[in-house]
């Protein structure tokens, strides 16, 4: 039984939608999306431009205030931020003059937590995420990949119990993004945190995934929920596999052959008599 349906739900979105104003008139980014995600589950979102992807993500991380519909996790409707939801971006978003221990501990500094604690929380989550060794480098000389680990152990410093992550390895190499994504399923079968997670890359979102969400833009709503059935750990020969490929082709023809919004327009008009 997979953690979908084995689990308590986490994350519901309810009805969910997000109307911007463009110019003096109303976009809606988000049109009535409902999707739950289970404790524990790993859950990516791939679509267009422009879907709505990062709407969703910053309405769960309560950035973001929904127009209609709600927004909940562990049942309780999400209004404003919370440590128990780390977010995690594309941009790294380190302090340049700290350390990056001293980046890695910044929350917990800002919470109070006692000294000691700080250090043993810190020394975890760089070891977490393989940086041991440089607790005491400046940010200006790390790799993109390894900034980007940074950031995401000052997410894990503060113990959430879900992960939003946007785009966090879209910057980085091909070689280093796969790297980062099998150190990324490491720590979260070790950690069991619920994590959702923003991507353009139809590939990393079935390797990661145990659900993927497809979105459809204007106004972004969900296209299609394609379940991963392929178990973890996941490894490059499964990447090479042929059901890894049908997942594959079977997400990206969601994504790319969706009609546009145009057509979805003229073909919802009726049909006009002929003469």
């Amino acid at each position: 039984m997979d953690r979908a349906t084995a689990n308590p739900r986490k994350i519901a979105f309810e009805q969910v939608s997000c109307t911007f104003e463009l110019g003096g008139r109303p976009l809606r980014a988000v049109h009535e999306v409902s999707l739950d995600i289970a404790e524990g589950e790993f859950v990516t979102i791939v679509g267009p431009s422009g879907c709505g992807k990062s709407t969703l993500l910053n309405m769960a991380a309560g950035l973001q205030a929904a127009s209609a519909g709600r927004v909940c996790v562990d049942g309780v409707a999400v209004q404003g931020t919370s440590p128990q939801r780390g977010v995690i971006f594309q941009q790294y978003a380190l302090f340049p003059w700290l350390t990056v221990a001293e980046n890695v501990a910044f929350g917990l500094r800002i919470a109070g937590r006692p000294a000691a604690e700080r250090e043993a929380t810190v020394a975890r989550c760089l070891d977490l995420v393989g940086l041991t060794a440089f607790a005491g480098a400046l940010p200006k000389t790390l790799s993109g990949g390894m900034k980007q680990r940074c950031a995401i152990a000052r997410a894990y410093a503060m113990d959430p119990t879900v992960l939003l992550m946007d785009e966090p390895f879209g910057a980085l190499d091909a070689l280093t993004r796969v790297r980062l994504q099998d150190q990324l399923l490491q720590t979260w079968q070790r950690e069991q945190r619920t994590v959702l997670f923003i991507t353009h890359d139809v590939d990393e979102a079935v390797y990661l995934a145990s659900r993927v969400v497809v979105m459809a833009a204007r106004p972004g709503r969900i296209q299609e929920v394609v379940d991963v059935d392929l178990p973890y750990p996941r490894t490059e020969a499964m990447r090479l596999s042929a059901a890894f490929a049908d997942l594959r082709n079977r997400v990206w023809n969601a994504v790319h052959h969706q009609p546009s919004p145009d057509e979805e327009a003229s073909a919802s008009k009726p049909a006009e008599a002929s003469t």
